[in-house]
């Protein structure tokens, strides 16, 4: 999951973004709304992860013009302020979820994969594809039972295919899936990641269409 944090103090930030980056996310920083607004021009993001004390306009400003504008991106703020107004008016301008610092690094994953359940509208934490199983919180893959190890771009890119299994998936998506801001990005990145997938779970498991991109392989 691709993943801008708005978050200002830069312990915090930078606390975040590792624990993030180590749960397996690409994770793009920045320190004010306005910086967070042009940021989300390409709509590259999965998610973002709101402070609302932003220097000059406030988190709670940049959420309503993101809802005013009629984007969808879950949002889960994450703000050292705990009073039930701040709550309330949070989650009343189009909030996802909302989270008082400080908090465990435990539970804001738990509440990252939530959100991205109901986005999805998934029941269960679980991907289940066939004889493929993902777990998003385990960082586990089983095929046929037996657990396949992945690097964490493998296993990122096999969450996007099981997200949208019906779904074709650009080079350019799952580039933006992968990379962040800083990352150097190799011009046959996906198609390696894409061939060790298939060496680990398969020929069938990943389908090239061609001039479009990657898909599922059947359900079988």
């Amino acid at each position: 999951m691709r993943i801008l944090l708005v978050e200002d103090d830069p312990m915090v930030g930078a606390a975040l973004r590792k624990g993030l980056q180590q749960d397996g996310h690409t994770v793009d920083w920045v320190s004010e709304a306005t910086a967070a607004q042009a940021a989300l021009i390409p709509a590259a993001h999965d998610l973002m992860l709101l402070d609302l004390g932003l220097p000059g306009k406030s988190g709670l400003a940049l959420l309503a013009d993101l809802r005013r504008a009629g984007n969808p991106l879950p949002v889960i703020i994450c703000t050292a302020r705990d009073a039930v107004a701040d709550r309330v008016k949070g989650l009343d301008l189009g909030a996802d979820d909302y989270l008082v610092k400080p908090f465990a690094f435990e539970e804001l994953g738990a509440r990252i994969r939530a959100v991205t359940r109901r986005r999805l509208g998934q029941p269960a934490n679980r991907l289940v594809h066939g004889a493929l199983v993902l777990d998003p919180a385990s960082h586990e893959v089983l095929l046929e039972g037996r657990p396949v190890a992945l690097s964490a771009r493998e296993f990122a890119i096999l969450e996007a295919l099981m997200e949208r299994p019906s779904a074709v998936l650009s080079r350019a998506q799952i580039e933006d899936r992968l990379y962040g801001w800083e990352d150097e990005v190799a011009s046959n990145a996906v198609e390696v990641h894409v061939h060790n997938l298939r060496r680990k779970l398969g020929d069938a498991t990943i389908r090239t269409v061609r001039g479009l991109g990657y898909s599922l392989g059947r359900d079988s």
